[in-house]
């Protein structure tokens, strides 16, 4: 059937009453996986480097994400991990779950701060068991097929490959990034519960915001409707309105939005994101000049492919069917879509994407998907954007994640049979919706109550 737009009540799924803990016998647990993963890939160091913006191995593995500074960990066959943190961090690395040696290392602090310890990196490494001849994996955060490509500071590699041997150290991020098999892209139902607790919040936010845009509302108060509770960010707070809302990962400003503004907005904490695309305005006669069949030229066949995206998606399916099910639709030139159509999400907003042109990787249990096809018409017709979080279990993983979350799990089955009864998308069972906006795209900002369906 071909999307209609319909007025659609959309239930109040709730926010959970507090934030689901990961046990700290997890973190030992990982630590495990990450000494199996090295010994079959014949590393007998494992050094993983975090900062601000990339800390998601680091604290996937500990526990700890650096604030301010760089942060290295050295991970050997046995034993407690070593952790070198700056002046700043190794306060915070001490409470972290998982036990580590942590060593002050104050070339990781900030400039101008105390550096009187003495100690160096080569002798830091040293003492972490870094040595010559031994074979060390470098965890940044992109894994490259040339594995001699290594993305952490210079002065880092630098020691590395002088300690241990220039032939002796090589990029070992896939072993938590693979899309097929990397560590952080299949979860314990633990992980999952946090994820969709993010979700709870980062949809709900941006569902607020949606609901309460006006002609005359500053872009810094419209954001305040997302009600941020001081989770880490994932990525930058996005809303943009009017002639930079094309640019589309700018941050707001104070402009006054207007009537018939192009709007997009984007919320992600650690574990989720969602986000929505559309103009403000009330029915299509308020569009600006030549758009006036916005709905029918773009946001249609993008909700159409949105539906198949849904529709194909389960445990076992290949990215590349997904990706097909999402070409049928959207491929046209005029749609613009460059990026795969769906990606790995975890702390960071991306970690990797399965979804490509005649991808052989299928789809596992544990992971945790973004539902992301983002048009860029490059012209009058801006975009349409429906992004929003879901999991991928099977019938052991569902089960454990019902027993340990059972007021998630309810959320989730009222997400089905919402999307199911109103929008007519019925997923798989192997689905699990995390967004408390599922789906609901209205494409026209001042009817939020007016979203795309498939339903008849």
């Amino acid at each position: 059937m071909r999307p209609t737009l319909r007025s659609v009540e959309v239930p109040d799924f709730g926010l959970p009453d507090h934030q689901p803990d990961l046990p700290a016998g997890l973190y030992a647990e990982r630590l495990e996986a990450v000494r199996r993963r090295m010994r079959d890939d014949s590393y007998q160091r494992l050094v993983i480097y975090g900062d601000r913006e990339h800390s998601a191995n680091l604290a996937y593995l500990t526990g700890f994400d650096p604030r301010f500074e760089e942060a290295l960990l050295v991970v050997g066959p046995d034993g407690e991990p070593t952790l070198l943190a700056g002046n700043e961090c190794v306060g915070l690395a001490e409470a972290a779950p998982l036990p580590m040696k942590v060593v002050r290392f104050q070339d990781f602090s900030l400039p101008g701060q105390p550096r009187g310890d003495g100690l160096d990196l080569d002798q830091a490494l040293r003492d972490a068991g870094v040595e010559t001849g031994l074979s060390v994996g470098v965890v940044g955060w992109k894994p490259f097929a040339d594995r001699r490509r290594i993305d952490v500071p210079a002065f880092i590699a630098d020691a590395l490959r002088s300690l241990a041997g220039e032939d002796r150290v090589r990029n070992a991020t896939h072993l938590f990034m693979d899309a097929v098999d990397g560590l952080r892209v299949v979860n314990e139902a633990a992980q999952l519960a946090a994820f969709e607790y993010a979700a709870c919040h980062t949809s709900s936010g941006v569902r607020r915001l949606v609901e309460n845009l006006r002609p005359g509302l500053g872009e810094h108060e419209a954001v305040r409707h997302l009600q941020w509770n001081g989770s880490p960010l994932s990525c930058h707070l996005m809303l943009s309105s009017g002639p930079r809302a094309a640019l589309g990962l700018v941050s707001p400003t104070d402009r006054v939005m207007e009537r018939g503004d192009p709007v997009t907005v984007a919320f992600g904490i650690w574990g989720a994101l969602n986000c929505r695309a559309g103009f403000l305005v009330a029915d299509a006669d308020e569009l600006p000049a030549g758009i006036s069949d916005y709905v029918d030229r773009l946001v249609a066949p993008y909700f159409a492919a949105v539906a198949a995206w849904y529709r194909t998606l389960r445990v076992g399916v290949t990215g590349g069917e997904l990706f097909a099910a999402v070409a049928e639709h959207v491929g046209d030139p005029f749609f613009g879509v460059f990026l795969n159509p769906g990606h790995q999400i975890h702390l960071d907003e991306w970690v990797n994407s399965p979804v490509f042109t005649d991808s052989p990787i299928e789809l596992r249990s544990g992971m945790a998907l973004q539902c992301d096809i983002i048009p860029a018409t490059g012209g009058p017709y801006f975009t349409t954007n429906i992004e929003d979080g879901l999991a991928l279990a099977d019938d052991d993983l569902r089960a454990e994640l019902a027993d340990r979350s059972p007021a998630a799990w309810a959320r989730i089955q009222a997400r089905r049979t919402f999307m199911r009864e109103h929008l007519g998308l019925d997923l798989h069972a192997s689905v699990l919706p995390f967004s408390s906006f599922p789906a609901c795209l209205p494409p026209y900002l001042l009817s939020p109550d007016r979203v795309m369906t498939v339903a008849s």
